[in-house]
């Protein structure tokens, strides 16, 4: 009976024992999952910093130059005199590309004017010394020019003024298009839950496709000329409040003229050799050593492949099938959008029609 005794006092503090430690092991999974959740908000509110302008350093430089009449601009009286506009961050920290157009295609009068108007920052309808030599600067950089073509079709921020080779922009209320930034380190099966949980109504997400896919439209042979899209993931764009389409980072948008200049120059020795940005992929000319000029993938195949996943999920029962099928028709392009023109305007007028007919009836479309 002491025997019985001493194991039923024996089991009953092992399983006290158990129970402890699986207190212990279930407090210390708590903790490790609020400090792993805590960690992403910090990364995700701080990440940019390592982006930041040296704000203070950057206004103290231009408002010098400001001062001493070298730069003029709209915006250099609040960044200056009247504290009212603080630099916060910079899209990117380096150097911008110096952009060209294509002068055959481009309506260079119309662009002209516009760049005349921005210039003219006091609108006392002269151009000082100091404002054109701002806005030169200016037409230096792939997106601002982007956004001085493109301003009246509302795929890009406004341009709210400049001062110097500064310039201030709306802001693009939810970006990246996905709606959340996720570390790099997460993995991979979690940064695509994440893009489902984070992403709006697929009415909502059907209306922003529309604009991504009118934003290739507008670049392609455009007024001012065509523009290739050398780094078209999700995490450069974004849309409003009203589910509008914006371009919320717009330095690897660059006119075909500028790619196909740089492309050239471009030593190589296998096709993998010939890449601009980070997917403006040509072939190489072995017998030059050369890169090509034209591009292996037109501008819809790549925004295509963005909206693959995007607009697929979650898309309505009696247009999912027809919508992968063009979908993947898009994808299958090859070759530049001049190559094969109609194709890629047959393939790019059945998405915007098979989308628009599904929100049409929607009020905020």
């Amino acid at each position: 009976q002491d025997n019985v005794t001493c194991a039923g006092v024996w089991l009953t503090q092992s399983l006290n024992q158990w129970s402890e430690f699986r207190a212990s092991v279930r407090c210390l999974f708590v903790c490790w999952l609020a400090v792993l959740v805590g960690s992403w908000v910090v990364y995700v509110e701080y990440s940019s910093y390592s982006e930041l302008c040296r704000g203070r350093q950057c206004t103290a430089a231009m408002c010098a130059k400001y001062r001493k009449g070298l730069v003029d601009g709209s915006a250099c009286s609040s960044l200056c005199d009247k504290d009212t506009l603080e630099l916060d961050k910079c899209l990117s920290t380096h150097a911008a590309k110096q952009a060209k157009v294509d002068e055959e295609q481009a309506n260079l009068g119309e662009l002209t004017a516009r760049a005349l108007a921005a210039a003219d920052a006091n609108k006392d309808g002269r151009i000082s010394l100091a404002e054109a030599r701002s806005s030169w600067a200016l037409l230096q950089l792939n997106d601002f020019l982007l956004a001085l073509a493109l301003q009246e079709r509302g795929h890009t921020p406004k341009i709210l003024g400049f001062c110097g080779d500064l310039y201030v922009t709306e802001k693009v209320p939810n970006a990246p298009l996905y709606g959340v930034r996720a570390p790099a380190w997460t993995p991979a099966w979690v940064r695509r839950a994440a893009d489902h949980w984070f992403t709006p109504a697929w009415h909502h997400r059907a209306k922003i496709s529309m604009g991504l896919l009118e934003l290739v439209e507008d670049l392609f042979h455009g007024a001012f000329g065509s523009f290739l899209m050398c780094d078209l993931s999700a995490a450069h764009f974004g849309y409003t409040g009203r589910y509008d389409f914006r371009v919320a980072d717009a330095q690897n948008i660059v006119p075909q003229a500028t790619f196909q200049e740089a492309i050239r120059q471009q030593r190589c020795d296998r096709d993998t050799d010939c890449v601009y940005g980070v997917d403006c992929l040509t072939s190489c000319d072995l017998t030059k050593r050369r890169c090509t000029p034209e591009v292996a993938e037109p501008n819809l195949v790549k925004a295509c492949r963005v909206l693959e996943d995007y607009v697929l999920q979650g898309a309505p029962s009696d247009i999912r099938e027809e919508l992968e099928k063009q979908l993947y028709a898009c994808m299958a392009l090859r070759g530049s959008a001049e190559q094969a023109e109609i194709q890629h305007s047959l393939v790019l007028n059945n998405l915007k029609t098979l989308l628009w007919k599904k929100i049409s009836h929607n009020k905020d479309s």
